[in-house]
């Protein structure tokens, strides 16, 4: 009698009709250990698990509106932040839109790939707050304090959550690869602020970036900070492109 719901696969085998019974073997599904005949031995198929309550997709759909959500409030809270600075925030579409439209995109597409709860939870609240960094610098050319530092609390201690438990799942690396991610990230910026203030006498990375930078450390690990980094790069080159070809195209229609 074959089972479905258990990963291991028990087989029970008489020798002979008045012979004592062989005790049950456990082997891995489908496959044969190297000393067992395989004409002898039947491999059985097995479905591991209780399907999901919710399709992938039905959840992504449930989590994206939930991100809209979000996106709203960081929005809302981007402004208030910016009048606390002394700033006055925009009113363009971009500015408005951007959030909650980029938070719904970001939300979708961890709800389809991040299966733990917990971990899609966290995961979706540092993406708020990268969305928060990335249209509050497009629009003020500024990063703030108060949001960052409480944000690299958080990764730290996420980084360090496989000393309380490893059970926890937040944390696929080992506890110190965050820490050792976040100060050479943070160095590397650090060096190439210093070094581009000197050369260029202008001040080609702020100190903004350095502490994003260290954020993004303690956020992701090895190796994929760097990744990060050449994307992030790759893609402030193409918005800084289409930037420019739009300037002067208003100025053609303009002129």
């Amino acid at each position: 009698m074959r089972t479905a719901g258990a990963c291991c696969c028990r087989r029970a085998r008489s020798r002979s009709s008045s012979g004592p019974v062989a005790p049950p073997r456990s082997r891995r599904c489908g496959k044969l250990s190297s000393h067992e005949n395989p004409v002898d031995a039947e491999a059985l198929p097995c479905v591991c698990g209780d399907p999901p309550l919710v399709s992938p997709y039905a959840l992504a759909a449930i989590w994206a509106v939930g991100g809209g959500a979000a996106g709203w409030a960081v929005r809302w809270g981007s402004v208030k932040l910016a009048r606390l600075e002394g700033l006055e925030p925009g009113s363009k579409r971009w500015q408005i839109f951007g959030p909650p439209v980029l938070c719904a995109l970001v939300f979708a597409i961890y709800a389809f790939e991040i299966t733990p709860f917990p971990l899609l939870v966290l995961r979706s609240l540092f993406g708020l707050v990268l969305v928060q960094v990335i249209f509050f610098d497009f629009e003020h050319r500024l990063i703030l304090d108060r949001v960052i530092f409480p944000s690299m609390v958080l990764a730290l201690l996420v980084s360090l959550s496989p000393l309380v438990s490893s059970r926890l799942g937040l944390w696929q690396q080992p506890w110190w690869t965050g820490i050792a991610m976040g100060l050479a990230a943070g160095l590397l910026f650090l060096v190439l602020a210093l070094a581009g203030s000197a050369l260029f006498k202008a001040e080609a990375l702020g100190f903004g970036d350095v502490k994003l930078a260290l954020f993004m450390g303690l956020l992701l690990g090895w190796p994929y900070t760097f990744t990060a980094m050449f994307y992030g790069v790759f893609l402030a080159g193409l918005i800084s492109i289409g930037v420019i070809v739009w300037r002067r195209s208003m100025k053609g229609t303009s002129s």
